[in-house]
């Protein structure tokens, strides 16, 4: 291999448009086809206000991430962001290594449900499952960015149908009694639901590190996470309020497939819906997969045993050992462990991220002000406040 191939750049190939899909499709893909019936069980009736509660913690950090993104836009975004706001090496390179964890966790748990989903409807072993759908994403993942978030935008196109028709078949199915007459809200459950969704919203955060692969990543970074952000939002809401409309919410909780139920209960096939699932499953996992090897490849410029990972193919511009890495590593896992375990742990590892950028920003906007795009002071501050509070509450909830 050459030495530009030893250490080649990546290529900026990507736009805002295509950026915000890839930031919607990994957020829808993360989990809103899963996570439903979960969130239900503990806010009941009021899972809608779950998933806006969720949007609303997501919210400031993802304007910290806007503005850090046009300060540092590097591969290894949050890594570089807090080694720039506290000066400590160490602590960002611990940020990066549990980003690409949380990646890595986060993809295991959406391709073990993905593979759910297929052995609904198709007759083949689950594991053969996991690992051909695996083999298939990693290898999109190695030929090339512009092809991953190519067939990630087509999959976010599919998953935004897929829960259009299921807010339709939501409201053309009777209405479900505990819709009718709801009990009074318990707000101990809607918190540690909104703790829950909050695993739906992953995803903006990973956009920061393709900023080495994106034309004009000032001005296209800010517009894809807002956008992206604010676009799953309004989606969830619809779909988790269609759902608690028409499903009675023990049927609901019980099901490892809420959002079939829902469709069926329209009079929509379920297998129609499964194949959809699927498609979202596949977006997700490519997402994360894309994203966390950006990260290796980031960190790898730092030397030591990561400066293995800071090589870019010289025929795809992409980081190929990382994404081997990763790749495997997400199969492997998603054979082995359960999805509640791996969202569970995905959500602890960010909001504790998301309290290390928070405060990185704090930092860097008292060492200087200017930024290509800034946001209010204050919004760094409740972002940390808000992670700290979703993480005690998170905390609160695997306790009790």
């Amino acid at each position: 291999m050459s030495a530009q191939g030893k250490t080649g750049h990546l290529k900026r190939r990507i736009g805002p448009g295509l950026l915000t899909a890839y930031g919607v499709g990994v957020m829808v893909g993360a989990g809103i086809y899963v996570l439903v019936g979960t969130v239900a069980a503990q806010a009941g009736i009021y899972a809608p206000l779950a998933f806006l509660l969720a949007g609303l913690i997501a919210a400031p950090s993802a304007l910290s991430y806007a503005e850090l993104s046009t300060r540092i836009p590097e591969a290894a975004g949050e890594a570089a962001y807090v080694e720039a706001g506290t000066g400590s090496r160490a602590l960002g390179l611990i940020v990066g290594l549990a980003i690409v964890a949380g990646g890595t966790v986060s993809a295991a748990a959406v391709l073990r449900g993905g593979a759910g989903y297929l052995t609904g409807f198709v007759d083949i072993p689950f594991n053969i499952s996991v690992i051909g759908l695996g083999l298939m994403l990693l290898a999109v993942a190695i030929v090339g960015v512009l092809e991953s978030l190519a067939m990630a935008a087509a999959f976010t196109v599919i998953e935004v149908i897929g829960l259009m028709l299921v807010v339709w078949a939501g409201w053309q199915a009777p209405v479900s009694p505990d819709f009718t007459a709801p009990a009074a809200p318990y707000f101990s459950g809607i918190g540690v639901a909104a703790t829950l969704a909050f695993f739906a919203f992953i995803g903006f955060e990973d956009i920061v590190n393709m900023a080495e692969e994106v034309k004009r990543p000032e001005r296209s970074l800010p517009i894809a996470i807002i956008a992206s952000l604010l676009i799953t939002t309004l989606l969830y809401v619809i779909v988790t309020l269609s759902a608690v409309r028409a499903v009675p919410l023990e049927d609901l909780a019980a099901s490892e497939r809420p959002l079939a139920l829902v469709y069926e209960a329209g009079g929509g096939a379920v297998v129609v819906l499964s194949a959809i699932a699927v498609t979202a499953a596949l977006n997700g996992v490519l997402a994360q997969v894309v994203m966390a090897a950006r990260v290796l490849y980031g960190l790898g410029k730092r030397g030591g045993l990561l400066g293995l990972f800071r090589h870019a193919h010289p025929r795809f511009g992409t980081p190929v050992l990382a994404t081997v890495l990763i790749g495997a590593v997400v199969i492997g896992a998603a054979l082995v462990l359960p999805v509640s375990d791996l969202a569970g742990v995905t959500s602890t590892i960010l909001l504790v991220v998301f309290t290390l950028v928070n405060g990185a920003l704090i930092l860097l906007k008292r060492q200087s002000p200017k930024a290509p795009f800034r946001v209010a002071n204050w919004v760094p501050v409740v972002g940390l406040i808000f992670a700290l509070l979703a993480l005690m509450a998170f905390a609160f909830g695997a306790a009790s």
